[in-house]
């Protein structure tokens, strides 16, 4: 056998025989801004990150939020007085605004925050109280004030309060009085507290209830399946107003506040978790076939970290928006618990309860303030988790671009 070389037939590099190079435009997944040398070596959460950044209103939404719980972390700082501290003389007092500046004797003005006084007329026929803002009647506000005493997170003992008038006897009440007198503004700001922590331990428990039996029912099926499904279909067969009704008379009257809020919130939670269960079961069923989960299997992954480790985190994007979105779900339910008389009572202080005292004639007639603030601290921190959850959502998705 002898070997033959064939002459090369390559084309010259110019001519009319040059072969040329078609490309097309380049695509990229990358939005105008953004530093492609980073993003190559950048991990799944950098990513979130810098996509959530990018989505400006869900910024914002988020910074409400932020200031939401930062109100209630330090409400006993930020409350003016006591939510308790009653003051008879001033019921249903109409809300003071601030003024920084005062007239002098030479006509000149001078700094100084302030508030204005009440006068109070009696109605001759029915002996009713009313108030008006005295506009002769200056009342010095300022900063890191002294007033009532409490103890912050119930360890350490103060009486600074981040505003209030110099002198603690007189009246400061930047959201109006409700029935006894009491400063609605502490009571907000102390009802956020509540309000917003119990959204947090109730989407808590219910994202883990949910997460796990929907993961735990889509991955094995089977009778597991049939037993958490079935399990899923009576809770959610339970008519929720007379389930409430039911469990919010069983509660004993001796027992605290304290323990009756976190019996609210459990009540919750366990009501909450069969929308999510379900969505995940889905979603599991659609990826327990996938090539990469039998991949892991071979592999030799167990169960558990075939389940949390590799399927789970694909639904992150998901998880994150049902989470966002079930936060404000759990305030409305309390809310609207509280305002119905089988949630949350006094002395405990919630938007709910705020509410509560407002559903009456003379409130809607004379003091729309008690209705108002609490409606709208409610209306604002749906609105702003609402518009965080889709920004979180679009930011975790792998297809969105």
């Amino acid at each position: 056998m002898t070997h033959l070389d064939y002459p090369s037939t390559a084309l010259p590099e110019d001519g009319p025989h040059r072969i040329t190079e078609e490309r097309g435009p380049a695509i990229s997944p990358l939005r105008p801004g953004m530093d492609s040398g980073k993003i190559a070596v950048s991990s799944q959460w950098t990513l979130i990150r810098q996509k959530f950044f990018a989505h400006k209103v869900a910024v914002a939404a988020g910074i409400v939020v932020l200031f939401f719980y930062f109100v209630g972390l330090f409400a006993e700082f930020l409350a003016p007085t006591s939510p308790t501290l009653a003051q008879p003389r001033f019921t249903y007092a109409p809300p003071q605004g601030i003024s920084l500046f005062v007239s002098d004797a030479d006509g000149g003005w001078s700094w100084q925050p302030h508030v204005k006084g009440y006068t109070m007329t009696v109605d001759p026929a029915s002996l009713r109280r009313s108030f008006a803002i005295d506009e002769g009647s200056v009342i010095p506000i300022g900063l890191f004030v002294e007033g009532t005493p409490y103890r912050l997170w119930g360890l350490f003992a103060m009486n600074t309060h981040l505003v209030g008038p110099l002198d603690p006897s007189q009246p400061m009440n930047l959201l109006g009085t409700d029935s006894l007198g009491r400063d609605l503004l502490s009571r907000l700001i102390h009802g956020t507290r509540i309000s917003m922590s119990i959204g947090l331990i109730g989407v808590a428990s219910s994202l883990l209830i949910g997460v796990v039996l929907g993961a735990l029912s889509g991955y094995f099926g089977g009778w597991t399946d049939l037993v958490i499904q079935r399990i899923i279909e009576v809770i959610s067969a339970m008519p929720t107003i007379p389930l409430w009704l039911g469990l919010a008379a069983a509660v004993p009257i001796a027992w605290s506040p304290v323990t009756v809020y976190f019996v609210v919130t459990l009540i919750v939670s366990l009501l909450a978790w069969t929308g999510l269960a379900r969505e995940v079961r889905g979603r599991f069923l659609a990826l327990r076939s996938e090539d990469f989960v039998t991949a892991a299997i071979l592999d030799g992954s167990g169960r558990g970290r075939v389940i949390f480790r590799h399927i789970l985190p694909l639904l992150t994007s998901h998880i994150l928006a049902v989470v966002t979105l079930a936060i404000p779900t759990m305030i409305v339910a309390e809310t609207a618990l509280s305002f119905l008389g089988i949630g949350l009572k006094a002395p405990v202080v919630s938007w709910g309860v705020l509410l509560q005292d407002a559903q009456n004639i003379r409130t809607v007639a004379t003091a729309p303030w008690l209705l108002i603030w609490p409606a709208g601290a409610v209306v604002v921190t749906v609105l702003a988790f609402n518009f965080l959850g889709d920004g979180m959502r679009d930011a975790a998705d792998p297809y969105e671009t």
